[in-house]
């Protein structure tokens, strides 16, 4: 997995880059920012909480519900970084059939800030990157976000956010 992360964030790096030295200085340019998050899908969600809570001594947030998402969240607070925990809300959560393949649960996505979500959605889609919805979309935090297809991003799923 640390491989793939490596190998997805290079790949979206060579994007960032290329946009950059490819466009003129008209503000049309977005750039990566830091790791925001790593999701992990949980088949057990007070468990997994009690774990980076009372076991590991992280500090956690309250439980999210984010129906337009399919989730309950969790996020674990690392200093550096976060851990999201998700949970399926519904049947038809897509946590719900993540789980039906990996029933004890696993990393689901990796979640990398952007300076401008709208800029890199549209430079993205020129570039044929596939998008799991047509616009951004409110995440957790309560900033707009945006999912890459796994298959063009080296088997990882990449969530975008904004700064």
């Amino acid at each position: 997995m640390a491989f793939r992360f490596l190998q997805t964030t290079r790949f979206l790096k060579s994007f960032a880059i290329a946009s950059f030295n490819k466009r003129n200085l008209s503000g049309d340019i977005w750039k990566l920012g830091k790791l925001n998050h790593v999701a992990i899908a949980v088949n057990n969600l007070e468990s997994a909480t009690k774990l980076y809570k009372d076991v590991l001594g992280a500090s956690i947030s309250e439980k999210q519900a984010l129906p337009e998402h399919g989730v309950y969240t969790v996020f674990v607070d690392l200093g550096n970084t976060k851990i999201e925990l998700l949970y399926p809300l519904g049947d038809n959560s897509p946590i719900a059939g993540f789980l039906k393949n990996k029933p004890d649960g696993g990393i689901h996505h990796i979640c990398i800030e952007v300076s401008d979500i709208y800029k890199a959605v549209a430079d993205l889609k020129s570039k044929n990157i596939r998008l799991l919805s047509p616009e951004p979309r409110i995440g957790a935090h309560g900033k707009p976000v945006m999912f890459l297809h796994p298959k063009d991003c080296g088997g990882v799923l990449v969530e975008l956010e904004q700064e």
